[in-house]
C-alpha cells in the first residue's frame, strides 16, 4: 500500500474514477450547447433581411418617394413595409412592397408612398423573407 493510499484510508479521501467521467460528460455537454447555440445563430442570420433608407423626397402633399436598399438571401422573395410620417411622427402613409426573388444579394429600390396628408419623412419600417 502506498503512502497516498494510507492517507486516503485514514482521512477518508477517496478517488472516484466516476468523477473523471462526470467532468468529461460536462465538458462534452458544454461543447454541444455552444455548438447548438452557434448553429441556431447562423441559421437565423442566413434568413434575415437588412434594409436601409437611402433617400426620401416629398413630391407633393399626397406622395413621398422613398429610396432604400436591402440585403437579403439570394433567390428568396422579400416584402418590406415602408412608411411616411408627418412632423408629429404620425403615420400618414404606409404600404407593403413585394420584391421578387433575385440572384443578387443586395439591391436598391425607389418606391412611391401615397399619403393622406403632407409628410416630412419616409423610411423602411421592416422587411422579411416571404
Amino acid at each position: 500500500m502506498t503512502t497516498q493510499d494510507m492517507l486516503d484510508d485514514r482521512y477518508g479521501r477517496r478517488r472516484s474514477p466516476g468523477r473523471r467521467w462526470l467532468v468529461l460528460a460536462g465538458i462534452l455537454a458544454a461543447i454541444a450547447a455552444v455548438g447548438w447555440f452557434g448553429w441556431t445563430t447562423v441559421q437565423s442570420s442566413l434568413g434575415s433581411v437588412d434594409a436601409d433608407t437611402t433617400s426620401f423626397e416629398v413630391i407633393d402633399e399626397h406622395t413621398v418617394m422613398l429610396g432604400f436598399q436591402i440585403t437579403a438571401p439570394a433567390g428568396r422573395s422579400v416584402a418590406c413595409a415602408i412608411e411616411a410620417q408627418d412632423e408629429d411622427h404620425g403615420i400618414v402613409g404606409w404600404r407593403v412592397v413585394e420584391i421578387p426573388a433575385s440572384p443578387q444579394h443586395a439591391r436598391a429600390f425607389r418606391e412611391a408612398i401615397p399619403t393622406t396628408a403632407e409628410a416630412t419623412t419616409g423610411f423602411v419600417n421592416s422587411c422579411w423573407v416571404t
